[in-house]
């Protein structure tokens, strides 16, 4: 499917008047995932900055993350002469292309074809000498998709670690800290293995504020913090008891690194760009504004602050949202953190707001929610009684973290397939 798709209305509510709102809710989606489109932006960038090359040497391309190919594309279309051009991305955005060799890693849980894109990626960076440019193209999900365990880490360790930090409810910032400490690659392992090469680095950027140490968890800047700050934060949240004994004694043991080779790093892209461009596709007729561009934390206080706005608000009006929520699994169901906080503000807004006409779309913009075939959720004031008229149980189901199984059952999940970038997360609320 592509960016705009979704799975159809159900055939019962066709001639609803929630179906038009529900209907500019998508497109306004449509409007964020074009304007991450990752071929763009880094033609812009390349437009808008020429790249100082040094002369002589050779080109070596890499791009990692979900939007490595098109921007691998892109690239090859642009820069002339690539010695060597290397692609890691996930499986679903993974096809041919001319003049590159293409890898598939695991996301969101790093896996041997991680291990293996993580070395197939050292390998490449070895080969950079004196006088050689690498273009570095870094997006989302970069961070699972390529992977080079330290030391004597086990890649199944390496894994399970990886597990454990994305279900425990840590920032985004916190969980690449602890994962820069345990690879070969991230907080600047890539500028280390490709010495004494000039790195020029391209960044379409997934997480709130753009930090360029937390996106793909930093392969071309600085870390975020030490070994010995990773141990203080695996004490201060209860984590270190739990972590894997290679891990502990590889952080334990580690010495502070040598100091970064330099590099130069553009962003291209981010979600604030595509929370513009939510704001531009509004229907005439329609006002509304970015309310937030940092919904962050857990899911039960994003739907507080939604709704928050909604009961400080009469329409119609379009109420904009971005960021990247947490969620603390407690159960066994499936679902993600754009599932969950759509069914969290549609239980809100059923006690809160009856009686008023409203729909709430919370999607990832790469398409993928979780380990979900979702994007995300999109919500109405029938989404509980479609639920309930199904056999679901509102609240055992959120109790589970099993979003997914209670969107299916009201026909509000929101599918558009991968989409070939990540900007992180939008929301929008529309009220009639």
């Amino acid at each position: 499917m592509t960016a705009t798709q979704t799975e159809p209305e159900a055939s019962d509510r066709a001639s609803d008047p929630i179906t038009a709102l529900r209907r500019q809710a998508r497109d306004i989606f449509a409007a964020a995932v074009s304007r991450a489109d990752p071929a763009r932006a880094l033609a812009r960038q390349l437009e808008q900055t020429p790249l100082p090359l040094k002369p002589g040497g050779r080109i070596l391309a890499l791009a990692v993350g979900k939007a490595a190919v098109p921007m691998m594309r892109e690239a090859l279309g642009r820069v002339p002469d690539v010695a060597e051009a290397l692609v890691v991305t996930n499986t679903e955005n993974h096809c041919a292309l001319p003049g590159a060799r293409v890898l598939a890693g695991s996301h969101p849980v790093p896996d041997a074809a991680s291990a293996e894109a993580g070395r197939a990626v050292i390998d490449v960076l070895k080969r950079a000498g004196e006088g050689d440019n690498v273009l570095a193209m870094i997006s989302g999900g970069g961070s699972a998709l390529m992977a080079a365990p330290a030391g004597d880490i086990p890649l199944a360790d390496y894994a399970t670690f990886t597990r454990g930090l994305l279900a425990s409810g840590l920032g985004i910032d916190q969980v690449n800290l602890l994962r820069q400490q345990i690879d070969r690659i991230k907080g600047g392992g890539l500028l280390r293995c490709a010495a004494p090469a000039r790195v020029h680095g391209f960044v379409l950027s997934d997480v709130v504020g753009d930090d360029l140490r937390a996106i793909a968890s930093g392969p071309t800047v600085a870390p975020l913090g030490q070994a010995c700050d990773a141990v203080a934060l695996l004490h201060e949240t209860g984590i270190w008891d739990r972590t894997p004994a290679s891990i502990r004694h590889h952080l334990m043991s580690a010495t502070p690194p040598a100091g970064l080779p330099e590099a130069t790093n553009h962003l291209v892209g981010s979600n604030r760009h595509s929370l513009d461009a939510m704001l531009q596709a509004l229907p005439e007729g329609l006002p509304g504004r970015i309310v937030s561009d940092h919904l962050v934390g857990d899911v039960q206080d994003a739907a507080v602050e939604v709704l928050r706005e909604m009961r400080t608000i009469r329409g119609p009006v379009a109420l904009i949202f971005g960021g990247e929520t947490t969620v603390q699994i407690k159960g066994t169901g499936l679902g993600g953190r754009n599932q969950e906080l759509a069914l969290r503000v549609a239980l809100s807004c059923a006690r809160e707001a009856p009686g008023r006409d409203w729909v709430f779309l919370s999607g990832g913009t790469d398409g993928r929610d979780g380990p979900t075939e979702a994007a995300g959720g999109l919500v109405d004031p029938g989404t509980l009684e479609r639920i309930a008229a199904a056999g679901g149980d509102v609240q055992a189901l959120l109790d589970n973290n099993d979003s997914n199984a209670a969107l299916a059952l009201a026909g509000d999940l929101l599918t558009t397939g991968g989409t070939g970038t990540n900007v992180a997360d939008v929301q929008i609320l529309i009220l009639a």
